[in-house]
């Protein structure tokens, strides 16, 4: 169905756009969100990832998502993408952000110029270009709704990459949040627990995870603070 006023199409249908689909939290997130009724455009690296992410979904009852294999870094597949979820949809009911960077750990003055360089470029300017190119979507149509998975680091040892560019991400948000009190969308940040993820696993590789939270519980509590 086609709005006549604007010619962008409409429907009935949410839409979700999840980060770091492929596996973890963005995963956990994503097909819980299938599992709810949502069409969920599912966004990662690893096609592999997505493949299993679109069989569980499909498993579980949920409409057939979107699978994008897609580094938040393409300015240019990022502008695709925003323009082909207008053009077939209109509009996007909720971002959840969660895929990040983990630089190796090191002393802050040993830090490579290509790992800082890679960091800053998916978890700082990855989530300033979601902010920039989702924005219109969530605002298409009334109650859009952005979410961005927090970690702080600030300030612990070895973490100096890391914590500065997953800070540097929230500041934005948190700014863009307290911008939009009044306007849509509806910014929220969520910290989860840590959980048994790849990205842990990379800064804690020798470590016992069976006090770990498991990433599906934190996807409820995530989806809780929404209202589902």
């Amino acid at each position: 169905m086609t709005d006549e006023t604007t010619n962008v199409p409409q429907d009935d249908m949410k839409h979700a756009l999840v980060t770091g689909a492929s596996r973890g939290l963005g995963y956990a997130v994503a097909r819980r969100l299938g599992r709810a009724g949502y069409h969920v455009v599912a966004v990662a690296r690893t096609v592999g990832g997505l493949e299993d992410l679109a069989d569980a979904i499909e498993a579980d009852g949920g409409p057939t998502p979107t699978l994008v294999p897609l580094s938040l870094t393409d300015d240019g597949g990022m502008q695709r993408l925003g323009l082909a979820i207008f053009e077939r949809w209109g509009h996007l009911d909720l971002v959840v952000h969660c895929a990040a960077n983990a630089p190796p750990l090191s002393p802050a003055p040993h830090i490579g110029e290509k790992d800082f360089t890679q960091a800053v470029d998916i978890n700082f300017g990855g989530t300033r270009r979601l902010v920039t190119m989702l924005q219109p979507l969530l605002t298409a149509r009334p109650g859009g709704r952005f979410v961005h998975v927090t970690d702080d680091r600030t300030g612990q040892p070895f973490f100096g990459a890391y914590g500065a560019t997953k800070a540097a991400a929230e500041a934005l948000v948190r700014s863009w949040a307290e911008e939009t009190r009044q306007l849509p969308p509806e910014v929220t940040l969520f910290s989860p627990n840590p959980m048994p993820t790849a990205l842990r696993h990379r800064f804690y590789p020798g470590e016992d995870t069976a006090a770990l939270a498991s990433c599906d519980a934190e996807a409820a509590r995530l989806l809780e603070t929404l209202g589902f």
